[in-house]
């Protein structure tokens, strides 16, 4: 490579000092500036500042230290055409031929607790983009580093083939713009949400997302899949959960998993949720971790087989030893007794993780549909019983309205249509994604058996007609709650006055698709 200068300056000095030493063996002059610099000089090796070939002082706090026409001259220049190297030539301008690069840690300041506007604002760099950019743009001629983990491959190549190649100065080139890319969608999202009345649906929406893993695979074996996290994703979100143990998440895994903690953290007493392809199996209350485990597992002891669990209180010993005693693909806690741990670990593939309950609830949802994106508030308010009407001549005893403001904090987080029996703190019927309502209640009763006599009927939605009210009364319910709505409202509620069930109106709806 004829092109022997190299520009670093970097936030993160991962691997900083031996790049350094490998560029200067290869016979490259380093150039660097600030903290960069003193970290290659306090390693003993030559490097000069940026101030020694602009011939201008670092300036305003360092905040003009490399936009310099003698700096990105040479990051820029065209070196096929004559009149670049002639103007080069007229400057004083050297070539510079690698760029190493990252930049100041925006979201690292960001996320510190207390963070100031002011603080912010001075992790945003300018210089760095400004050189990262320039090399990318002229990848032809320049390699551009802004991951310190490619340092080995790209010292490696120039060892062994004295230069790189195109096609590896393309891809740095890629992962240059996507880096700065990322940058810039973070300082614009964070400072979007400082302005006053942002609105919750901004104009142009930037969603900045790193890769956590590959995954074996997605839905089915022949769909290639990986997993990513937004950038301070939320305490207690699946996607910064801890695996304690066990084999790789899978996407479904995932998927599932989100779907059990989103729904035990409705229940402020001590709760289990089960869940199998996205809906809740089992969910239940108890005294204690035990007893609204166990109870969940009854609930439906078959399809629990091979789930995801989901607890809402430290996972003790004997509660663990009790989901040992089944196959489950996967257990999510806010945190793990040791005595649980020795338990579960005995089982080498159970996955097991560790997630706070969060503080603050994420507040939008997407779904990706072809060619664009739907974006939604998510519905994080606090299921209860205030603003309810009844609107039949029976009313719930309070038992039975206990059991209908949990049934639709269940029925919440099921596909629609869907309906769901529960008695004392227990689903005992659960029937998802008809689609037809009194299909949903059908599959609900027919899972309860005699269970449903004495439950509570929980609806996602109005009922269209009274055929709901009739299957419910035919098996023994006692009480129904549902949004209302319907145009055939007085048919449902004249229904259930004709067998004395109880029947509550919320003006709410919970559709989930």
């Amino acid at each position: 490579m004829k092109d022997k200068l190299a520009l670093l300056s970097v936030s993160d000095k991962t691997g900083l000092v031996d790049f350094a030493r490998g560029l200067i063996e290869l016979g490259f002059t380093i150039i660097s500036t600030g903290g960069t610099k003193k970290a290659i000089a306090d390693a003993g090796l030559p490097v000069k500042s940026v101030s020694e070939i602009t011939g201008f002082p670092e300036i305003l706090d360092g905040r003009v230290k490399t936009l310099h026409p003698k700096i990105h001259g040479g990051i820029l220049a065209r070196r096929e055409l004559e009149t670049h190297l002639a103007q080069m030539d007229e400057h004083g301008i050297g070539p510079i031929g690698l760029v190493a690069v990252n930049l100041y840690p925006f979201a690292g300041t960001v996320a510190k607790p207390g963070v100031t506007l002011d603080e912010a604002i001075e992790n945003i760099d300018i210089g760095g983009p400004t050189m990262v950019r320039s090399a990318a743009k002229n990848f032809t001629h320049v390699a551009v580093v802004v991951n310190p983990a490619r340092y080995s491959s790209v010292l490696a190549e120039f060892e062994n083939d004295g230069n790189l190649s195109e096609a590896t100065r393309f891809s740095l080139a890629v992962e240059a713009f996507t880096h700065t890319a990322e940058y810039d969608a973070m300082i614009s999202g964070w400072l979007y949400k400082k302005l006053p009345a942002a609105p919750l649906f901004p104009e142009t929406l930037v969603l900045p997302f790193t890769k956590v893993q590959e995954l074996r695979y997605g839905e089915n074996p022949q769909q290639k899949a990986s997993f990513y996290r937004e950038p301070q994703a939320s305490v207690g979100s699946v996607a910064g959960a801890v695996q304690l143990h066990g084999k790789e998440l899978s996407f479904n895994n995932i998927n599932d998993l989100n779907a059990a903690w989103e729904l035990v953290q409705e229940f402020s007493e001590p709760a289990a949720v089960a869940v199998k392809h996205t809906n809740p199996c089992g969910v239940a209350v108890g005294s204690d971790l035990f007893e609204a485990y166990q109870r969940a597992f009854e609930a439906d002891p078959v399809s629990i087989f091979g789930g995801i669990v989901a607890v809402n209180r430290t996972l003790d010993a004997s509660t663990a030893a009790k989901m040992n005693e089944i196959f489950l693909e996967v257990i999510i806690a806010p945190d793990y007794e040791k005595g649980a741990l020795d338990v579960l670990m005995a089982k080498k593939d159970v996955r097991l993780l560790k997630c706070p309950l969060p503080q603050e609830k994420t507040v939008t949802d997407a779904k990706k549909v072809s060619g664009g994106l739907l974006i939604q508030e998510l519905d994080n308010e606090v299921i209860d019983s205030a603003g309810w009407g009844a609107v039949t001549m029976a009313r719930p005893d309070e038992r039975a309205m206990k059991d209908l403001v949990f049934a639709m904090k269940v029925v919440k987080h099921v596909k629609s249509n869907a309906i769901i029996l529960v008695k004392n703190g227990q689903t005992v019927g659960i029937g998802a994604g008809q689609m037809n309502r009194v299909g949903a209640a059908r599959i609900a009763i027919e899972q309860a058996g005699e269970k449903a006599k004495g439950s509570v009927l929980g609806s996602d939605a109005f009922f269209p007609f009274r055929d709901t009210v009739d299957a419910a009364a035919k098996a023994g319910v006692v009480a129904i709650v549902q949004p209302g709505g319907s145009l055939k409202d007085q048919e449902s509620t004249q229904a259930c006055d004709e067998y004395g069930i109880a029947m509550m109106m919320t003006g709410r709806r919970y559709f989930k698709h």
